[in-house]
């Protein structure tokens, strides 16, 4: 049944989360090709093809519209710096590294188009950083099938235990971000992991 599903819509479903934030799905479509679900050359030219597509896209919006998701996103405005440091040492590296920064991708591009860089050289940049980024990260996730493959096989019962461990991985970082989105704004920050400790009341 699960394999099925797969082979029926495992490629645009690599194709919708690489035009985004697609690390988690491509690493998927990875594993997936170990196990003979899918093909890993097409899955790392849909997933080339829709990365490309997509930090284009959002390039453009940055490009167009830029100054004003400045002043409405705050969330955006907080990865203004992060990105103007790139930019200012290096343009094409900036195009080319976003896309393996977690949580900056989309972002990045949106900041790199209201930077005012050129279309052509963010185009040409783009390209060869999801050039790099598609066959990396698919790859893995194939290799990640592979020594899966590999150890379950060895060691009866490690597959459901290891299953059973990432359940209580997911389930423990969702509730840690439960009880921090409750906690007040400074109290967040104070308990944040390496913020500095609030100093004390008074002289």
């Amino acid at each position: 049944m699960l394999d099925q599903l797969v082979r029926e819509w495992g490629y645009l479903a690599v194709a919708a989360g690489a035009f985004a934030e697609g690390e988690t799905v491509l690493l998927a479509a990875g594993y997936a090709a170990r196990a003979g679900w899918l093909d890993l050359w097409r899955v790392i030219l849909v997933a080339f093809v829709a990365a490309s597509a997509g930090d284009q896209f959002f390039f453009w919006v940055g490009r167009l519209w830029g100054p004003a998701l400045l002043r409405r996103l705050p969330r955006l405005r907080a990865q203004v710096e992060r990105v103007a440091v790139l930019l200012r040492r290096r343009p094409e590296g900036a195009v080319v590294l976003v896309r393996f920064l977690y949580g900056l991708r989309i972002a990045g591009s949106i900041l790199i188009g209201a930077a005012e860089v050129s279309p052509w050289r963010f185009a040409v940049f783009n390209m060869l950083g999801a050039a790099l980024w598609a066959p990396l990260i698919a790859g893995l996730g194939w290799g990640f099938g592979h020594a899966w493959e590999h150890v379950s096989q060895r060691l009866p019962g490690f597959e459901a235990g290891l299953l059973v461990l990432l359940g209580l991985v997911v389930l423990g970082s969702w509730l840690v971000r439960r009880l921090l989105a409750r906690l007040p704004r400074g109290r967040r920050a104070r308990t944040a992991p390496g913020s500095a400790a609030a100093p004390p009341d008074g002289p």
